[in-house]
């Protein structure tokens, strides 16, 4: 229709215009006339493009190769640049995108790609936006979405993580055992100003002992101290009565 002098431009586009292959303007979005045969109108969306970045094997810093797969969003913002500019905008910025990506990953540590993915993402789109500022076309946002490793990574890294699970679990312990041992430290001074504590707490244990498997514990400690007492009398008089035999003698 646009050979016809006749053209739609939808909500999402731009109509850019060429007069016998001279730029000619913009048109926005409607119902919009041009002179026939001699003007060429080439539409461009202005809607968000969802481009998928290819993954690819990067070497990082410390020389570990992963994959790496990654997503853009970008969309035009100037039609005219988007056309005049380059011939393939779509293709362009794919292969840009790709050679990013293998770029600031490569300059970073493996730790670092997998810890500060955020960060990553942030740079790589920063330099994708000023490459294609030129192209007229905008970059919103960049995703690393996988991160391949390889297989004995994978092993070292769960070897690793569970010898750090082993040590935080012994430091607790050993945490818990210096507590428990100050703790027994006060409780042996305490027992030591007041010695009928350690019986209080003897029958306290035997009383839960007898609760838990429901039977009688008999605890002589009175019988003991009976015996102790007995015995007490004994040495203090029997000396005395021979004293008094003696005399009577």
């Amino acid at each position: 229709m646009s050979n016809l002098g006749m053209a739609i431009v939808r909500q999402y586009e731009r109509g850019v215009v060429f007069r016998l292959g001279r730029l000619r303007g913009v048109r926005d979005p409607g119902w919009r006339f041009m002179i026939p045969l001699a003007d060429k109108m080439r539409k461009v969306s202005l809607r968000t493009v969802t481009m998928p970045i290819q993954s690819q094997q990067v070497i990082t810093k410390d020389n570990v190769s992963i994959g790496v797969a990654a997503v853009a969003y970008f969309r035009r913002v100037d039609p005219v640049k988007s056309i005049v500019e380059i011939e393939n905008v779509q293709a362009a910025i794919s292969q840009i995108a790709q050679t990013t990506v293998r770029n600031v990953v490569g300059r970073s540590p493996l730790d670092h790609v997998l810890a500060e993915t955020e960060t990553l993402n942030e740079k790589i789109k920063e330099i994708l936006d000023a490459t294609t500022e030129r192209w007229g076309v905008l970059v919103e946002l960049v995703e690393l979405k996988d991160i391949e490793l390889p297989q004995s990574m994978q092993r070292a890294m769960a070897r690793e993580a569970e010898a750090e699970r082993e040590k935080r679990g012994k430091i607790i312990a050993a945490e818990g055992e210096a507590l428990s041992a100050g703790k027994l430290a006060e409780a042996a001074d305490v027992i030591g100003r007041h010695p009928i504590a350690l019986q209080l707490r003897n029958l306290q244990v035997l009383g839960e002992i007898a609760i838990e498997r429901n039977s009688t514990i008999l605890f002589p400690a009175q019988l003991m101290d009976s015996v102790r007492a007995v015995n007490t009398f004994l040495d203090r008089e029997i000396p005395a009565a021979r004293d008094s035999l003696s005399q009577i003698g």
